[in-house]
């Protein structure tokens, strides 16, 4: 599920299909769509708590561990794109053993980075009120990473970058790339998220952080009777249904 949400253009889990419907029916509901009415507040608030929750702890999980980012091709950071156009040229001038370097110690600092986002999240979703359970249920394709990453991503960002500066900062190819990208940004030529490694580190792992929960939480809704949890398997059974 991971794979297929990180190749979408978006980045984005169907939340609004897998959802359509819970909070409000038309006319003519069938019996299914009646057992998701019969859901109470507190059940569906519970559900998605539940839910997130286990989501947050898979994703940290697999990702921060070795090889959690490298070790997957559809989750391996690669080189900032501005090293990404002079990849070629840099293998022809026998620069091609440190770029490899540089990747691999990107995604290392990804790797070690990651375990520090597990008290954020689900601190995140434990304040989660019914009215944040209710607008994720309702809201568009993005709305529980939307929630995530308004919960989190600040924070999270402030905890990765000192994480992954001590990694990557090791590597001379990092230091020159920090120089020329700083100086690039000031110019408009580069975007101001790539203007040092950690920032584009930071960048990348906590895009595929919140994608890879997402994918996880589309698991989830697709096959409620996997879930070993009695509520869940009420509430997404019901939102199965649909």
């Amino acid at each position: 599920m991971a794979a297929a949400a990180l190749s979408s253009p978006a980045h984005a889990v169907d939340w609004n299909e897998l959802l359509r419907g819970v909070l409000g029916q038309p006319s003519g509901q069938s019996a299914a769509a009646r057992s998701v009415d019969a859901l109470s507040d507190t059940e569906v608030n519970a559900g998605l708590k539940e839910a997130l929750t286990r989501g947050a702890d898979a994703a940290v999980a697999q990702l921060g561990r070795p090889d959690g980012f490298f070790g997957n091709p559809e989750l391996r950071i690669p080189l900032p794109p501005a090293l990404q156009k002079a990849e070629k040229a840099m293998r022809l001038l026998g620069m091609g053993a440190q770029a490899d370097e540089l990747v691999l110690s990107m995604n290392r600092a990804a790797e070690a980075a990651v375990p520090a986002a597990r008290g954020l999240l689900v601190d995140a979703v434990k304040q989660m009120t019914l009215e944040d359970a209710k607008g994720i249920l309702t809201g568009g394709q993005t709305s529980a990473t939307d929630f995530f990453r308004a919960k989190t991503e600040a924070r999270l960002a402030e905890r990765f970058q000192p994480v992954v500066k001590s990694t990557t900062d090791r590597i001379g190819l990092a230091q020159r790339y920090n120089r020329y990208a700083g100086m690039a940004v000031q110019f408009n030529l580069l975007d101001p998220t790539q203007a040092t490694v950690e920032d584009y580190v930071t960048r990348q792992a906590l895009d595929r952080l919140y994608t890879l929960i997402g994918a996880k939480e589309a698991a989830l809704r697709a096959n409620p009777l996997q879930a070993g949890s009695d509520l869940l398997k009420k509430v997404f059974g019901a939102v199965r249904a649909q």
